[in-house]
């Protein structure tokens, strides 16, 4: 069950490992495009190259798609990168149901894990496999693997990295199971003197555990407002908002009243002497805009209505008000 293109390479990895895929369940087709087509699926793409049965149910509680799936009598399902399963699919198949997550659990719940983790400064993250429960990321863990961030790698840059890493934790998961040599471990944290099983807390001071003392950071859906840079901030944080949402949906701002995607940059910590929120240009080579400790220097941005470039090939054809 999977849907981006993050999913494919865990599919992919099942493919080559030969595992018995008697199903593939991802989105509908939906219209997109300038032509509003209708748009398969990575996930749909690639499964109809192999050859492989694919369902694409529109509600996942539909008796006639619960049906088609227990007449599948799959003994294992694979979640990654899908959306919220009814219990009634989750709790289906006897060994349960795997989902890959792009965190080191418990940190980073939630449905942009790569994004938060570059937005907040982190220099590791990880992936990881647990078994899916009613609250969402909260199921007890089977494997996890460390990975460590750049201090310039972008959330596209790593994503491509950990979706290979993802795949193959996978597949090192399933083999651990099928040779019965895997327990699951639960996801639990101590926070200011809390123990902290799933989404719940419960006061436990006598606690021999010790495995993790930070508190946890989430990982909730991108808005616009997620988007937008201030200006206000320190540069690093802005530096850190920009990689982390780069390349998709990216970070903006407003140029001559028109919205500024803003993909890459280069941070140049300085004292100010124009206040946080204005720009520099040479009209040739630079445009760097003052943040709270120093400019944010922008490398490669998308004019609303123009195409993607750098910033040398933008200032060539576009002139600055002000």
């Amino acid at each position: 069950m999977g849907t981006p293109v993050f999913a494919v390479a865990s599919l992919d990895a099942l493919v080559n490992a030969g595992a018995n895929i008697v199903a593939v369940i991802t989105a509908p087709d939906k219209p997109g495009g300038r032509g509003m087509n209708l748009q398969q699926s990575a996930v749909q793409q690639h499964a109809a190259e192999k050859g492989l049965n694919v369902l694409q149910p529109e509600k996942l509680k539909k008796p006639e798609f619960i049906q088609k799936l227990k007449a599948l009598d799959a003994d294992l399902q694979i979640v990654v990168a899908f959306r919220m399963l009814p219990e009634v699919v989750w709790n289906m198949p006897p060994m349960g149901t795997i989902n890959v997550h792009a965190s080191f659990l418990p940190q980073y719940r939630g449905a942009a894990p790569i994004n938060w983790a570059i937005i907040n400064g982190e220099n590791e993250t990880g992936v990881t496999t647990f078994k899916l429960k009613h609250n969402i990321d909260t199921g007890d863990i089977l494997l996890q693997e460390k990975i460590s961030i750049s201090e310039n790698e972008t959330a596209g840059e790593l994503h491509d990295r950990m979706k290979v890493i993802g795949a193959a934790l996978l597949i090192k998961t399933i083999n651990s199971l099928g040779d019965g040599e895997l327990k699951t471990k639960p996801q639990l944290s101590i926070l200011n003197n809390k123990l902290s099983i799933g989404n719940s807390e419960v006061q436990d001071k006598h606690s021999p555990l010790t495995t993790h003392h930070s508190p946890l950071k989430h990982a909730p859906k991108i808005t616009t407002e997620t988007c937008r840079i201030d200006w206000n901030k320190p540069v690093t944080t802005i530096y850190n908002l920009i990689r982390g949402l780069s390349p998709y949906p990216a970070s903006f701002t407003e140029l001559n009243g028109k919205k500024l995607k803003i993909f890459s940059g280069e941070k140049e910590i300085t004292k100010l002497v124009i206040a946080a929120g204005n720009y520099e240009t040479d009209g040739k080579t630079f445009l760097k805009y003052a943040c709270l400790d120093g400019f944010l220097q922008i490398k490669e941005l998308q004019l609303e209505g123009k195409k993607r470039m750098f910033i040398e090939e933008f200032l060539r054809g576009f002139r600055i008000i002000g």
